[in-house]
């Protein structure tokens, strides 16, 4: 698929750098409040795939609010969002329940046994807030996914996310507004057809009494070759079946899809067997994500092994062995100090870093709308110390 042009000028960005640019940002946003106008739903933006910040008053322009799946991520969203705050959690913990509820204006409980233990945690904290009303959902698990990497499947077999119907509890479901589901995985809307039919199929005769329903994330909407159309008239179909039920999407990759890259340095150039180079990056400490799903990051100007002139295997800063983000080719010979640049490392990416080794972690910034560099984020020693104990 093209890559989105990229108006950055790297020679002005810091290394190692995340850096996002803006205009990719908006047009992704654009895009997002397109889907959501016409088909009368509502995005919002799941942190645990994008949660740059610094970024929340361009966002909050298009999306309503944030989804969370923690305290922490729940306090992210109110005190630096400020739209509606919705979260899901596998779990709760009694030691943050209060705070989490104080924060919410939906929680989703993923069984009836956290709902009926925290019931009255909700009552109490609805008389003390009254003013901000909380509305809370069970999440389900439609038992049908088309992901096929187990890591990020929610429907593999026995998944601890979500109430299947053999389990399901409808004497329990006083008190509940909502039913949220999540089975996908930057998929298309076919997945979701298919998710949709084995959710209705299960749960279809408990959607008309809640005031909501909640699709989940993994909605690749910002990709250039999704069904853009389709998601618009399955979301429209669903809402015309089930009249006043309101919908909610919550990705967070079509959010910060191909909104910005990495920026490392060659720093040294070895040779065993074939020829190295050892970058300023990592790819167990800056792109884990290239490890868990897995995949392999695309690099400007770069090929595949032997496509063009010149091929090193690259590798990371740390002393971990496996730290190598694989063989790469380039048109002349790499040269220390030269600019090596990952693509599309902002969503998914940024959330998972790890101070590992104590290496250097990338700074963070945005490459304004006005053609600047702007930093946003310079990270510290004490970052890393305060971390640790």
């Amino acid at each position: 698929m093209p890559y989105p042009k990229i108006s950055i000028d790297f020679s002005q960005v810091p290394s190692p750098c995340y850096v996002l640019e803006e205009t990719r940002l908006r047009a992704n946003l654009e895009l997002l409040s397109r889907v959501q106008r016409e088909a009368g739903v509502k995005i919002i933006c799941a942190l645990k795939g994008f949660s740059m910040w610094s970024t929340f008053p361009l966002v909050r322009e298009y999306l309503p609010g944030c989804t969370a799946s923690s305290l922490n991520e729940a306090r992210l969203a109110r005190e630096e969002f400020g739209g509606e705050v919705h979260v899901y959690a596998p779990v709760y913990a009694s030691s943050e329940i209060r705070e989490v509820l104080d924060i919410a204006d939906h929680i989703s409980f993923n069984s009836f046994s956290q709902w009926t233990r925290f019931r009255k945690d909700v009552e109490e904290r609805r008389l003390r807030i009254s003013a901000r009303p909380i509305s809370v959902g069970i999440r389900v698990n439609p038992e049908y996914s088309e992901v096929e990497t187990d890591l990020y499947n929610p429907c593999s077999p026995f998944s601890r996310l979500g109430v299947v119907r053999s389990e399901f509890r409808p004497e329990l479901l006083e008190g509940v507004e909502g039913l949220h589901f999540h089975a996908l995985c930057e998929q298309d809307v076919d997945a979701l057809e298919g998710v949709l039919a084995s959710f209705e199929q299960k749960f279809g005769e408990f959607i008309p009494k809640m005031k909501w329903v909640n699709f989940g994330g993994g909605h690749h909407i910002t990709r250039e070759d999704y069904h853009v159309e389709g998601l618009i008239e399955v979301l429209q179909g669903f809402k015309a079946r089930y009249p006043g039920v309101d919908v909610i999407l919550e990705p967070g990759e079509a959010v910060g899809w191909r909104t910005g890259e990495l920026v490392s340095t060659v720093e040294d150039l070895v040779t065993n067997g074939m020829p190295l180079a050892i970058l300023d990056v990592s790819v167990s400490a800056h792109m884990p994500d290239c490890l868990e799903m897995p995949y392999r990051p695309g690099i400007i100007a770069a090929g595949d092994p032997g496509e063009k002139a010149h091929t090193y295997r690259l590798g990371g800063g740390t002393c971990l062995a496996g730290d190598v983000i694989g063989d790469f080719s380039f048109d002349r010979p790499l040269q220390v100090g030269d600019r090596v640049v990952f693509l599309d490392m902002i969503h998914y990416t940024m959330v998972k870093t790890t101070f590992f080794n104590g290496v250097k972690h990338p700074d963070i910034g945005i490459w304004t709308a006005e053609g600047k560099f702007r930093l946003v984020r310079k990270f510290t020693y004490e970052q890393f110390r305060d971390k640790l104990s």
